[in-house]
């Protein structure tokens, strides 16, 4: 089972993909989010965003600045203030 994942900036859609796991800088700490996850919410400092295509790939590293994140039933959604390309 994958889990939907998109990252949102206020200028455009970053990301939308279905993916293993993903781990986020959040305001209490970094969280990981699989399939199935519980319904959350969370304020997300600035830092970087883990994402696992696999349970043994390698993660790519997403940079961002602030925002919010939102776990539900259709996934995580991460909508950023800023996405730090490159």
């Amino acid at each position: 089972m994958a889990l939907h994942f998109e990252l949102v900036t206020p200028e455009r859609l970053v990301r939308s993909e279905d993916v293993y796991m993903v781990t986020v800088p959040g305001s209490e700490g970094d969280f990981g989010v699989l399939a199935g996850h519980a319904p959350l919410m969370s304020t997300i400092r600035d830092g970087a965003i883990k994402v696992y295509e696999s349970d043994k790939a390698e993660p790519s590293i997403i940079r961002v600045e602030g925002g919010f994140a939102e776990v539900n039933e259709r996934g995580l959604t991460v909508l950023a203030e800023r996405v730090l390309e490159g």
